[in-house]
Formats: C-alpha cells, sequence, structure tokens
C-alpha cells in the first residue's frame, strides 16, 4: 500500500508481481491473465474444463455461518445520560497557572528527592558501617576486674589448722587487667596482669601476709585450619567490603533507572502535551468546517446530512481532546511522583509543562564500542564484581576447613612474690619439731665423743621461720621480683584436631565451588545481555529516525491533500465526508509523527542507558548520588511560570 502511494505521488505506474513469481520478474508483453487450478472445496461437484472455459473460474464457497451465542439481557434500560451537564476540563488536582520545567531540572529534583534512591542510598551507608563493625574484630579488648573474697575454712589437721587448732581465716583482696584481641592470619593474643594480696592464718604459713603478682603473655596461632584465608574474621571483613561495593553499584543502578524513567516520563509528557494541540487544532478545524457547512445549507448548497457529518467530526475532536488531557494528567502525575518525596510540596499543585528541547542526536555508535563502553560503566558489572568477591570468599574460607585443626600456643609469665614472715618457733608443732631435734642433737653428741674424727655426725642446726631476704616485703617487694623475672614460667603446646570424616566442611566446599560457578554464569549472562541491549540500542535508534522522516513527510502530503480536498469542496467539487477524512488523516499524521519523535527522544534516552553514561550526559557526580545536595552543573532550564494564554503549538514540519 505504501509503495502504492509513493508511486501515485510520483506519477510512476507500478506492475505488481504474481505470488508465483519471483521478486524480480520482469513484466512482459502479454496482458492475458494466467488462471491458476483452485482447489475444489470438499463436498461440491467439480466442473469440467469446457464448463470453465464457458462459465469463467468457480467462486470460492461461502463462509460457515456460525452458531452465534444467546445474548442476556444485560442491566434493563440502561442508556447513557442524556443532556448531563459536563466537568470542567480542568486537570484534578492543580491550581496554579502553567509551571515550565526542563529535563535537567527534572533529573536534579528526582536524585535529590526520589524515595526509592534515598532508601538505596540509606542502605549504601549501611553497607560501610557494616564494614567498620566488621574491622572491629582486631579492637583490643580491655577486662578489669577488681576481686575480694573471705573464706573461713575448718580445720581439717594440725598442719591446716588455725591458730590454736581453730579455722583458718583467708581475706584475698586484688585486681586483674587484661588485653586480648586477633590478628588478621587468626591468632589470638592477650596481655594480662594481676595483684592479690591475702591474709591467711594457717598455723604452718611463713607469711602473713604475702603478696602475689604476675604478667602473662599468651599468643596462639592456628597453622592449618583457620589462619590466613581460614579466618572468620578476615572472611566477615572480605564479605562486608564486597557488599558494600554491590550496594554502591544497586544505588547506582537505581539512579540509572531513576533518570531513565524520568527521562522518558518527561518525553511522554512533551507528546502528551502536544498532542492536545494537535487534536485541539484539529477540533478548530472541524468546528470552521462545521459552521461552513451550516452556512451553505442554510444558503441551500448543502444537504442537512453534511452538517451532521461535520458536528459528528466536532465531536470525535472533542473526545480526542479530553483523551488527551487524561493523559496529560495520568504523566504529571508520574513525573511529580518521580521528582517529589514531601506530600505537602507544593510542586504536586503545579500545572507542569515541559520546556526542554528535543535531544540532540548522537552519532550512532558501533556496536563494539558500545558493547565496551558499556562494559566500562554499567554498575551492574560492579555488582558481580562484589558478588565474584564474596563467593571467591566463601570458597577460599571452605577450603581451609577442610583442614585439620593444629594451633601453636607460646607463653611466658612473669610472677612476682613477697610476704610477712611467720615466727614459726613459737607454734606447738615446731616447739615439738624444736624438742626433738635437741634430743637428736644430744644423741649425735654422745656418738661424736667416742667416735673417730672422721666418722663423727654433725649436729641438726634448727632453721624455724628463716626465709629468703628478697621474699620479705611487702607489695612493692612481690613486684620487685616480677620485674627482676625471679620466678618465670614458660608454656608451649601444640593441639591438633580433626574430625574423621570431615563431611560437613567437604560439603560446605562443595556449595561455595557451586555458587562460584553462578557467579561466572550469571557473567556471561549479563555480557549477553549487554550485547542484546546494545544491539536493540542502536537498531531502536536508526529505526526511528527512519520513522520520523517517513511520519514527517505524511505530515505534509497530508496537509497538501487537505488543502486541495478544502479547495475541491469550496468549488463544489468534493464533499464533506472527504473533507472529515482529510482532517482525521491530518490529525493521525500528525500524532504518528509526534510519536515517532517522542520514540526517538526514548531511543536516545535507552541508548546512554544501555552505554552507561546517564550519569556523563546530565554532568551528575556519581559521588553525590543520593546525597541531599547534589553537586551538578547549573540546568540550562529553571522552573519558571508560563504565561497564563501560553499554548502548546503542534509540531512543526521537520526541516
Amino acid at each position: 500500500m505504501f509503495v502504492r502511494l509513493l508511486a501515485g505521488m510520483l506519477g510512476i505506474s507500478v506492475v505488481l508481481c504474481s505470488a508465483v513469481e519471483p521478486a524480480f520478474a520482469q513484466p512482459t508483453s502479454v496482458t492475458t491473465p494466467v488462471s491458476t487450478p483452485q482447489p475444489v472445496p470438499l463436498g461440491m461437484p467439480s466442473s469440467s474444463p469446457q464448463q470453465q472455459q464457458g462459465q469463467g473460474q468457480e467462486l470460492p464457497p461461502p463462509p460457515i455461518p456460525a452458531v452465534l451465542p444467546a445474548v442476556p439481557n444485560v442491566a434493563p434500560g440502561y442508556v447513557a445520560p442524556a443532556n448531563a451537564p459536563l466537568p470542567t476540563g480542568d486537570l484534578v488536582g492543580v491550581n496554579q497557572p502553567f509551571v515550565g520545567i526542563g529535563l535537567q531540572d527534572a533529573i536534579t529534583m528526582a536524585l535529590q528527592r526520589n524515595t526509592d534512591l534515598s532508601i538505596s542510598e540509606s542502605n549504601n551507608r549501611i553497607a560501610n558501617y557494616q564494614i567498620v563493625a566488621a574491622k572491629g574484630a582486631y579492637d583490643v579488648q580491655f577486662q578489669l576486674e577488681p576481686q575480694y573474697s573471705h573464706t573461713v575454712q575448718p580445720a581439717t589437721s594440725p598442719f591446716q589448722a588455725g591458730p590454736n587448732g581453730g579455722p583458718i581465716t583467708q581475706i584475698t583482696d586484688g585486681a586483674s587487667a587484661a588485653f586480648t584481641g586477633m590478628t588478621s592470619s587468626g591468632g589470638r593474643y592477650s596481655l594480662s596482669g594481676s595483684q592479690q594480696a591475702i591474709q591467711n592464718n594457717a598455723a604452718l604459713n611463713s607469711y602473713n601476709p604475702y603478696y602475689q603478682t604476675a604478667i602473662a603473655l599468651q599468643f596462639t596461632q592456628p597453622l592449618l585450619r583457620g589462619a590466613g584465608d581460614g579466618s572468620p574474621i578476615r572472611r566477615q571483613l572480605v564479605i562486608a567490603g564486597a557488599n558494600a561495593q554491590a550496594a554502591s553499584a544497586q544505588l547506582l543502578v537505581q539512579a540509572s533507572q531513576t533518570v531513565t524513567n524520568v527521562s522518558n516520563t518527561y518525553w511522554d509528557l512533551v507528546a502528551a502535551w502536544r498532542d492536545v494541540g494537535i487534536q485541539e487544532e484539529g477540533l478548530r478545524n472541524a468546528q470552521a468546517q462545521a459552521a461552513s457547512n451550516g452556512r451553505l445549507a442554510k444558503n441551500g448548497a448543502a444537504a442537512p446530512v453534511d452538517v451532521v457529518e461535520s458536528y459528528t467530526q466536532v465531536n470525535v475532536f472533542q473526545d480526542n481532546v479530553f483523551s488527551a488531557l487524561q493523559r496529560v494528567q495520568a504523566l504529571q502525575t508520574q513525573l511529580k511522583s518521580l521528582i517529589v518525596a514531601n506530600p505537602a510540596d507544593p510542586l504536586w499543585m503545579a500545572n507542569l509543562v515541559p520546556t526542554s528541547p528535543v535531544l540532540q542526536l548522537p552519532t550512532e555508535p558501533k556496536l563494539d564500542d558500545l558493547i565496551i563502553t558499556a562494559l566500562k560503566n554499567r554498575p551492574e558489572l560492579a555488582q558481580l564484581r562484589a558478588q565474584r568477591l564474596v563467593a571467591a570468599a566463601n570458597l577460599a574460607y571452605a577450603k581451609n576447613q577442610r583442614l585439620p585443626q593444629l594451633d601453636l600456643g607460646v607463653g611466658v609469665t612473669a610472677n612476682g612474690y613477697s610476704g610477712v614472715p611467720n615466727n614459726l618457733s613459737g607454734t606447738p608443732f615446731f616447739q615439738t619439731l624444736g624438742g626433738e631435734i635437741t634430743a637428736l642433737d644430744q644423741l649425735i653428741t654422745n656418738y661424736n665423743t667416742t667416735a673417730t674424727p672422721g666418722n663423727q655426725i654433725p649436729l641438726i642446726v634448727p632453721n624455724f621461720g628463716t626465709t629468703p631476704a628478697f621474699q620479705s616485703g611487702t607489695l612493692g617487694q612481690s613486684y620487685r621480683n616480677l620485674f627482676d623475672f625471679r620466678f618465670p614460667t614458660y608454656n608451649v603446646s601444640l593441639t591438633l584436631q580433626f574430625p574423621i570424616g570431615n563431611r560437613t566442611a567437604k560439603a560446605d566446599y562443595a556449595i561455595a565451588a557451586e555458587q562460584a560457578k553462578q557467579i561466572a554464569v550469571q557473567e556471561l549472562a549479563l555480557l549477553q545481555r549487554v550485547r542484546g541491549e546494545s544491539v536493540n540500542a542502536i537498531q531502536t535508534l536508526r529505526e526511528t529516525q527512519y520513522r520520523l522522516a517517513a511520519a514527517g513527510a505524511a505530515r505534509v502530503a497530508a496537509a497538501r491533500v487537505l488543502l486541495a480536498e478544502q479547495r475541491r469542496f469550496s468549488a463544489g467539487t468534493s464533499t464533506t465526508f472527504l473533507v472529515l477524512q482529510r482532517q482525521l488523516d491530518l490529525a493521525n499524521t500528525e500524532g504518528r509523527e509526534l510519536q515517532a519523535q517522542t520514540d526517538l527522544n526514548k531511543a536516545v534516552v535507552q541508548l546512554n542507558a544501555v552505554a552507561g553514561t546517564n550519569f556523563a550526559t546530565y554532568n551528575i557526580d556519581v559521588q553525590s548520588v543520593g546525597a541531599t545536595t547534589l553537586n551538578t552543573v547549573t540546568p540550562t532550564t529553571t522552573v519558571l511560570p508560563l504565561p497564563a494564554d501560553a499554548q502548546v503549538s503542534p509540531p512543526q514540519p521537520r526541516r
């Protein structure tokens, strides 16, 4: 049909080929049509070749009548209300005059105020706080514990009894402190110190009170399981960092999608307002034609039915005008929902009118260049990289958990001790023991008087209650002994532990390996999706340019045809029906051109979204996306009131 129309406009006769001829067949000089055999319908007699020659080709049978279902009596008396008062044509919820808004302003407001974007930005902050929380596992823990105890123990023997064989009373007071922490390799360390002052009235105590002090350094390092990548803390830190990257990428994805949604809605609103202009222009033309027909009918130059036809056309365009206004209302609400966060914002009451010109057409990119640009800029790839980091951390951890646990522990403790010496010689036990020593010395003396000098036995010298001098003192002496390292303790340990079979660790490793494979598949799927989107974006850009050119040419032709038809009508060689039909054709071609221009604008938006250049196109600082104030370039358009009598003009011819 388009070929015939174009050929008719150019004055070229076109010979359409038969379906059985190839597309490149050349017309011949023979003009007799070639008859093709027709299938004989079932149940009908076939005619002979002589009958076909005499009667012409047999007609196909009529269609079989369909069995129509019965229609119930739905809503008896249902009729549309007649002569009902018409509502106002104003937009609902709008009490302000026209307010112009540019695309840059709309995008900036959306990135500043969009609630979904604010939630994504909040999630990004949460992810960064989670990194800080994961690093907190390496914080040094300090513990301080003052102690006091008072105990009374029964006497269980002459050697474990208090004064005069009574109970033992012990009072202990002191404090302990410790610094503990973990290393990035999974090691655990502790530095602790303690001091105690003990009063004990046990009969055999050499010191009362006595003081104990200690400083200990302990370190335990996993050698196999739990070391390096097997450290749970290191794994959590890697996962927290990857989650922060994913949250940041998700914020950019949300912001890019917001830019795309605002741009598409903006251009749809442009088209809706311009469609209102198209329909109003058609309405004015129909009203003019109706007035002309009315004058002709009064003069007897036109039939009354021509006036009815023109009135019908007026009603059709009135319907179109209010349908277009309804779409304006819906798109204004959609755009306001994207750029306004506060339900009390006065912008909700504004009658928004886009003021930005059409987008400048970019140079059509090569497919490979577009794919490379998309792979550099698309935040979805950053999300996958974050997921890959998580999968790698889980796989390394699960692999480490298959190893047996082998922990090396080393430690050193410096102890201090001092006390006030007790005089034990006056206790019953040592008095009895002293008498026995005196008797033994008497026996030894008697033996030595008769023994030769070489066989004499030395006397037993009692030494009750005598202690080393460096142990005598109070708490200060105990610390001196501590720092002099008089009573050290060293320890080294090696702990080996492993489950027989180790099925849990093996299964966890298999799960982590499968998850890593899934990430690789997702990366491949994303590459395929990027390529498909790139192909579609370029094809859409190219196709919409062709559509816009064709629609513009059709609109110009329709305008010329309408003008010619109106001239013929004025000369009395045309009819009202044809004039009205040409008016509809012009309005339809203007609508198709408008839709083609809108689709072209949205194709440019799609191309930027596929390439990941939305932020660069609108000069958006990605570091400030989601913040209260964005560091954007000053927009070329601002929100300004339009004149109260501003009209939305129909699209102009494309030049």
